[in-house]
């Protein structure tokens, strides 16, 4: 609780360990923090680790082999660091017979060793199975920062990260003209997430662009399945059933993309909270929420259409009628969610204020978006 003068002295360290050569302690130091500030949660986060040029191959395949390599690089260059630090002080205190240096690879407490972020139950092949796939999740996750401008991928660090921020004050703080940034954040801070690529700003289209911006066109198709096989499902797939969720635990249940989600997922958009302003939920409403409702109804006097035309078969006059089902399904649970529940919240224009946090400015919104327990 307290130090006062001679409790330090009175410490039993032996005297040689107070000469020794530092390099050792800072070089593991150094390794930690360069782990630790390789990913979203640290504050001093300043890039992907995937997208360091140091890395970077055409092929994604290549490229995060390359960085695994380096990560087990690290890891066992941290495991002798440890193992040394073992023998100097086992060697200082004379405990040769009741200790051993010896540490092993689970023990060591860096993200990037998958034996210790996984556990040790696993085999090897599933252990790098999973920090492939979470690896790819990161991708993602940063490209959908460099999507609301939280980050770029011509400038290092948070861009984007004060309340009320536009697309104006991201040119400006990138500092280079916009014609020159390599890929722009979507301009009304809203990316729809839904099953079919209804509109020109869809969550999965901007991805593709921004795989096509940092790994190029030659090898797009094959980096795009590489990412896919990684995940165990399909790019739209994992944006509506898995990104929201990876996010939420990423950041503790204190989410900083924010999901406004109809009861059954039919209609699902994102937003950055540092990006809100009181009109965002129109936004949401009057540029997605309701065009999408007017694209399904489209959708189906189409297949009525199709129907009363009498030119289909019984198989398909089956499937049409399947599919009619499922649009008539879909267009009321939208405008029961439209009516009942985001209109109500549009006509609020609801303030938030990021100094209060997530926990408080979250639950304002109510059921317009995806349900957390905080």
């Amino acid at each position: 609780m307290s130090f006062t003068s001679g409790d330090i002295s009175n410490l039993p360290i032996e005297e040689k360990l107070l000469s020794l050569n530092q390099s050792i302690f800072q070089r593991a130091i150094d390794i930690v923090r360069l782990d630790w500030d390789s990913y979203e949660r640290s504050w001093n986060y300043r890039t992907l680790p995937l997208l360091n040029p140091d890395y970077f191959q055409p092929r994604l395949e290549a490229t995060y082999q390359k960085l695994r390599s380096h990560w087990q690089d690290m890891t066992h260059e941290m495991q002798r660091l440890e193992e040394e630090n073992n023998r100097i002080f086992i060697d200082a205190y004379g405990l040769q017979d009741e200790l051993t240096p010896d540490v092993p690879l689970k023990e060591i407490t860096l993200t990037c060793n998958p034996h210790y972020r996984y556990g040790n139950k696993r085999n090897v092949q599933e252990l790098e199975s999973l920090l492939l796939a979470d690896t790819m999740r990161e991708f993602i996750s940063y490209a959908v920062g460099c999507m609301f401008g939280r980050y770029s991928l011509d400038k290092p660090g948070l861009i984007l990260a004060n309340q009320g921020e536009t697309l104006e004050d991201y040119i400006q703080q990138v500092g280079l003209p916009k014609d020159q940034i390599r890929f722009i954040p979507d301009k009304d801070n809203v990316l729809p997430v839904t099953e079919g690529e209804y509109f020109a700003d869809d969550i999965v289209a901007r991805f593709k662009k921004f795989l096509r911006v940092t790994f190029g066109d030659d090898h797009y198709e094959e980096n795009l399945a590489f990412i896919e096989k990684a995940l165990g499902k399909d790019l739209r797939k994992y944006f509506i059933s898995d990104f929201y969720a990876h996010h939420v635990r990423m950041y503790k249940k204190r989410p900083i993309y924010w999901l406004f989600s109809s009861p059954q997922k039919t209609f699902n958009a994102l937003i950055y909270m540092h990006r809100y302003n009181p009109d965002t939920v129109n936004t949401v409403l009057n540029d997605y929420l309701r065009p999408l409702i007017r694209k399904l109804e489209a959708e189906k006097k189409t297949i009525e259409t199709r129907k009363a035309s009498g030119n289909l078969s019984v198989s398909e006059m089956a499937q049409s009628e399947r599919d009619l089902g499922v649009i008539m399904k879909q267009i009321r649970e939208l405008a029961d969610y439209e009516r009942n529940v985001l209109y109500p919240v549009a006509a609020r224009r609801t303030e938030i204020d990021l100094d209060d946090g997530v926990k408080t400015n979250y639950p304002k919104f109510g059921k317009a978006l995806f349900q957390i327990k905080m």
